[in-house]
């Protein structure tokens, strides 16, 4: 592989310069023969995507649309309201018929309550000419509204966002930490996040499933590195919120938020810090660029001097280094890539098939169930959390079920599941673990672990008995479940959406490298990654 030097001039090269180029068509293909061969490929593409595609491809949703009249267990956040929190169902309806026609005029359409616009729905149709079609890919139906699963996820997201100012490494011994594990694990299999020995702990509590999400401090060495991004050094410190503040806390703003009626600016932190507990990665996925987390993480391995993965053709190549193809620009750009082809596959589940609602919707359900006597069939476990003062009922404000935001417009207007944080991120990191060599440890690269000192002001060394396990696939699993569920910290997501949506980005990632395949000349028999699920395939 070319060395760090060669690699990261690559990466920053801001021109190649260029000349005319006069083809001997005698000597070579012609340009006749060129574009026929261009269109066979992707002709042979098209039909190999076709052929994947099953004939009489069903997208499921758990149903809670046809089961209640009044839509309570869907997304309606944008549109006109009634004053008990319910859509105006003319609205509603209006948003049924843009999604059933696809006609733009019918989506210009929908009412709005307020000044705020919904979110891109027209996106879900788009198409693209690479990769899996956006509406190829299915994921499974959602936790229903009235189910278990359903309680135990808006559960963790009470506990996410009574956590928020408390930094990570204070868990073992927080009160509410320990509150919060004791009470996601009254749930069962009912709560899928991640348990030892059958149950949840403090070392499990709001990480992702895989090996790598609970080896480490709970954020991703990713987050903490310094990193080179071309002649620009940058430190990882940002921009947080103040501690303490929360929004949507009072059923009159709840409601006006809902309408789509705009709120007031964030209150910041003056002093900028490391990222140390949920409300810094919550801010941090408030405004990243969505393939932010994973381009730094490229940048750090690149400086790193990371090894390639195996099958990269310029590995111990005696006289080429790989440069718009196998090398710096074309792992760079394809990270940007394909996160835009991710948002368009999330964004059709979104709006066309599952129209999830929002956790600070489910929380008002849950509210106005325990006291306006509203009836809604949420699940009883929810309500006996709230009704045991060693569970929510302990920690949550008196009178109250609403979801404290960590941001004053709460969730986007756009419906929970999937997500596009956590479908980017499975794409992004599917990229990252073709490229690099998975097993790599961190120690081994100079990446020596940090972790955050709990003001967020400095770094110092993890010393922990793991520090050497950290790998190279493990820190960039880590970063996609740290991206995908710091959005339910924030409130604004569930846990389902992230796991089952850093499958679909997955999914995605794989298709545009086996459609990018067939394109190389170099001699390349496929990158080796391990998926999500633990199995190793080699694309």
């Amino acid at each position: 592989m070319p060395s760090r030097r060669t690699f990261l001039t690559q990466v920053g090269a801001a021109a190649v310069a260029a000349s005319v180029i006069n083809i001997d068509v005698n000597a070579g293909t012609s340009s006749n023969q060129r574009a026929n061969d261009c269109a066979k490929l992707r002709r042979d593409a098209a039909q190999a995507g076709l052929q994947a595609t099953p004939p009489n491809l069903q997208h499921p949703n758990n149903q809670d649309e046809n089961l209640y009249p009044n839509k309570i267990g869907n997304f309606s956040k944008g549109l006109p309201h009634n004053n008990d929190g319910t859509v105006v169902l003319s609205a509603y309806n209006a948003l049924l018929n843009a999604i059933n026609s696809g006609r733009p005029a019918d989506f210009d359409a929908i009412p709005l309550g307020g000044t705020v616009k919904l979110t891109n729905p027209q996106s879900g149709l788009a198409f693209d000419m690479q990769g899996p079609d956006a509406q190829a890919l299915v994921q499974p139906p959602a936790p229903a509204f009235a189910s278990r699963a359903q309680a135990a996820e808006i559960s963790e997201n009470y506990w996410m966002a009574l956590l928020r100012d408390v930094p990570y490494s204070q868990y073992s011994t927080n009160a509410i930490a320990n509150a919060a594990a004791a009470d996601l694990t009254l749930y069962g299999s009912d709560f899928t996040g991640p348990k030892s020995g059958g149950a949840v702990t403090t070392g499990t509590l709001f990480r992702g499933l895989t090996p790598g999400d609970r080896v480490g401090p709970q954020l991703s060495q990713f987050f903490y590195q310094d990193l080179n991004f071309g002649a620009n050094k940058i430190e990882q410190k940002i921009k947080t919120t103040v501690a303490g503040v929360n929004y949507i806390t009072d059923f009159d703003t709840w409601l006006a938020v809902q309408r789509g009626i705009a709120q007031g600016p964030d209150a910041f932190d003056p002093v900028p810090r490391y990222m140390r507990n949920g409300r810094d990665i919550g801010q941090w996925v408030h405004i990243d660029v969505l393939f932010q987390a994973y381009f730094h993480a490229f940048l750090i391995l690149a400086n790193a001097g990371a090894p390639f993965d195996d099958g990269n053709p310029y590995n111990n190549n005696p006289n080429q280094f790989g440069f718009g193809t196998f090398g710096g620009p074309h792992i760079a750009t394809l990270l940007c890539e394909v996160a835009t082809r991710a948002l368009k596959a999330v964004w059709y589940q979104k709006w066309f098939v599952h129209r999830r609602l929002r956790p600070e919707v489910m929380a008002e359900r849950v509210h106005r169930t325990l006291f306006a006597g509203a009836g809604y069939p949420v699940h009883t476990e929810i309500l006996n959390s709230f009704n045991d003062s060693n569970r929510l009922k302990g920690f949550m404000p008196a009178g109250s079920a609403l979801l404290p935001m960590a941001f004053p417009e709460g969730s986007p207007t756009h419906p929970a599941y999937g997500a596009g944080h956590a479908t980017v991120a499975g794409a992004c990191v599917t990229i990252l673990k073709a490229w690099f060599k998975e097993t790599t440890r961190l120690v081994d690269i100079a990446l020596d672990p940090l972790q955050p000192t709990d003001d967020g002001l400095s770094l110092v060394p993890y010393t922990g008995s793991d520090a050497g396990d950290l790998t190279v696939g493990g820190e960039l699993n880590k970063i996609a479940a740290n991206v995908a569920l710091a959005r339910n910290t924030a409130g604004v997501h569930w846990r389902s959406d992230a796991t089952e949506s850093l499958k679909l980005g997955e999914a995605i990632a794989i298709g545009i490298l086996k459609d990018q395949r067939a394109c190389y000349n170099e001699v390349f028999n496929g990158f080796s990654l391990t998926k999500f699920d633990g199995t190793t395939i080699v694309v």
